[in-house]
């Protein structure tokens, strides 16, 4: 059943007023606040309900060190910068959990052994979560710098070596800074994206 449309004072928040940031401002982001959006995107919907997504939240500097010698030099400013920084990755292994999180016995088998169909829905359902992560932070409060721009094989190495978890996206989080933001850019229009039939 749908609920009734949330105002647009959160719309804008999420949405139409958020902008992906590219500095932040000298704020911390709390361990609660991180559990606190952990307990929200969890809830955004996955196939067979399967939540492959895999984060760790890189906050220290020695965190930070590891990770910049793995991005592009344009994005280790934003890293060093961010409060926060998450890795957002995916469990390869994520059906061995189907027999806690889905109702059909079977669901197991569907993955177990097909390792092609398995890192197709791992890392599909892993971008779904890293998008409900970032509707999750802005709803928050938080802003988010989701980007590219790195080695995922030597983050792998650096941060899950056992090879079972395999990055996707980085996401800054924090507060944002204002002076830092581009300029807003185009978006296509309904009739270019759109088709009804």
């Amino acid at each position: 059943m749908l609920l009734n449309p949330i105002n647009d004072a959160a719309l804008d928040q999420i949405f139409r007023n958020a902008r992906t940031q590219n500095g932040f401002l000298d704020e911390p982001v709390s361990d609660d606040t991180l559990k606190a959006l952990y307990d929200l995107f969890i809830f955004g919907p996955t196939s067979a309900n399967c939540e492959p997504a895999r984060i760790i939240f890189v906050r220290t500097d020695e965190a930070k060190e590891r990770l910049y010698p793995h991005l592009m030099e344009s994005n280790q400013q934003k890293v060093k910068e961010a409060p926060v920084t998450a890795i957002i990755g995916f469990d390869t292994l994520f059906y061995n959990h189907l027999p806690d999180l889905f109702h059909d016995e079977t669901a197991k088998s569907w993955f177990e052994g097909e390792e092609k169909t398995g890192n197709v829905t791992a890392f599909r359902n892993s971008t779904l979560q890293g998008a409900y992560f970032m509707i999750a932070a802005r709803a928050l409060g938080l802003d988010c710098g989701p980007m590219s721009g790195f080695d995922n094989d030597g983050v792998d190495q650096e941060f899950w070596p056992d090879g079972q978890i395999k990055s996707n996206f980085l996401c800054t989080i924090g507060h944002g800074d204002p002076s830092k933001v581009f300029e807003r850019h185009a978006r296509l229009p309904y009739e270019t994206v759109c088709e009804l039939i």
